[in-house]
């Protein structure tokens, strides 16, 4: 029997320990998912006789699933109950993880991506919101800091994870492997995680269906416009998401729990730290897609050098997240974020200015510095999201701290098209130096939130 909990009073450590279990293992299958997909995606198009161009749907249709859904599920959390939303998005990514290891054709592997994108969502859109309800007040910064470590250890690991398992079966096994493992996670998740007050409030149908169209034609129209997709149909689709996010905007208006939280976002230090989380995840973003060029086409590693020297990043970010989750609860935010994004500015910069020769220890140091620092920067600003909103409110700030990640994310992504399409293709350190030069203005945006008060959750 699942307990019952209120906001701030945390579940008693032997239950807390089960119950964060299974949010480790539900994140650590989303994350690792998404990594495993993009390195197989070579293997795929050979195998289903697919071009390399159209293969990229594997991906895309995951993403695109996750974003449009991400706010409607943080509001049904708030309707339905966290654990409810998280324990069935889980038992739907599971069922559609068997669909995908049994698909024969692209159509059907992209439609089961797709329930499978959706499952994904609903762990994501809940997941920080129960983080408040698994851990006591003074303790959230380290369960917070327990799902940044996961995703990064899951980033870290994805790639050789797909290597090992491609080394030894075929590609439904990526998939398949997910099975077993997200039966064990639903039935943790049914039995252990809690109860959480339920807002009374109706699901507002209609802003759910203008929040999908706003966000998935506002990262669609981006993706397309950058990578040559057709620029009258990618025009088209944002000039759909200026009218429907307007709507959207305006229906949100005056309504008490909003499905856009437009409400959380009157909250000065809850807007900053948003603007701070899509700043840094641009400049993730950036820097990601653009690393491995500069790696192959600069410095002329190879694809296997490339691919270690890429892990010091996640790795240093795994290892600083515990530290930086037990000091979110004592130290400023806004500090911690600043000296965080300075440092993860500086690394990227140090590695932007490299050249043919460097050594392996000139590199990893660099990349190993980016990751600290962008692991000091991420637990702080997470507890801050989710502290900084009422208790009633938690699902609409894990929404948003999902949806800034994709926000950021899919602006970096389109950034770094642009930039290759304009500078030399990927035979340049710009994106890198300009994904620094952007952690540096997210570093003063968290600096900006010691002046601001903070509201008692």
């Amino acid at each position: 029997m699942s307990i019952s909990v209120a906001a701030g009073e945390g579940l008693p450590p032997g239950p807390r320990l089960w119950a964060v279990g299974s949010l480790v293992l539900a994140i650590l299958l989303a994350v690792l998912d998404g990594s495993i997909a993009n390195v197989a995606l070579p293997t795929l198009s050979r195998d289903l006789g697919i071009s390399a161009a159209e293969s990229i749907w594997v991906v895309n249709a995951f993403q695109l699933a996750v974003t449009v859904s991400i706010l409607p599920l943080a509001s049904l959390g708030e309707i339905w109950g966290y654990k409810r939303v998280y324990a069935t998005g889980l038992a739907v990514f599971t069922a559609a993880s068997l669909a995908c290891a049994l698909s024969d054709s692209l159509v059907t592997l992209v439609i089961a991506r797709v329930f499978q994108g959706l499952g994904g969502a609903g762990i994501m859109a809940v997941n920080a919101a129960l983080v408040r309800y698994i851990y006591p007040r003074a303790m959230i910064g380290r369960g917070v800091a327990v799902t940044a470590m996961t995703v990064a250890v899951g980033s870290a690991i994805g790639p050789t994870v797909a290597s090992g398992i491609l080394s030894v079966a075929d590609w439904p096994w990526l998939f398949a492997v997910n099975v077993p493992l997200g039966v064990i996670a639903v039935a943790v998740a049914i039995k252990t995680l809690p109860m959480t007050p339920l807002s009374g409030h109706k699901f507002d149908t209609v802003s759910a269906i203008l929040s999908a169209l706003t966000f998935g034609c506002v990262v669609t129209g981006i993706d397309g416009l950058a990578n040559g997709g057709g620029a009258a149909f990618s025009a088209l689709e944002l000039a759909v998401a200026v009218v429907s996010g307007f709507l959207l905007v305006r229906r949100q208006l005056g309504r008490p729990a909003p499905l856009l939280p437009i409400d959380l976002l009157r909250i000065p230090i809850f807007a900053l730290s948003l603007c701070t989380s899509i700043c840094s995840f641009t400049a993730q973003m950036m820097a990601f897609i653009s690393l491995p060029f500069f790696f192959q086409y600069v410095l002329h590693l190879s694809p296997v050098e490339t691919g270690l020297l890429m892990t010091p990043w996640p790795l240093m970010t795994a290892l600083i997240s515990p530290f930086a989750g037990r000091k979110a609860d004592k130290w400023p935010a806004g500090i911690m974020g600043a000296v965080g994004l300075a440092l993860f500015g500086t690394g990227l910069l140090m590695v932007g200015l490299l050249d043919e020769g460097a050594s392996t220890l000139d590199i990893v140091w660099r990349m190993g510095l980016a990751g600290l620092g962008f692991g000091i920067f991420q637990s702080p600003n997470n507890r801050t999201l989710i502290t900084s909103a009422p208790p009633s409110r938690a699902g609409g700030a894990g929404g948003m701290l999902a949806t800034a990640r994709l926000i950021g994310q899919s602006c970096g992504a389109a950034f770094v098209a642009v930039i290759f399409a304009a500078a030399a293709g990927g035979h340049s350190s710009l994106p890198i130096v300009i994904a620094a030069g952007i952690a540096g203005v997210a570093a003063l945006v968290s600096l900006s939130r010691q002046t601001v008060p903070r509201p008692v959750s």
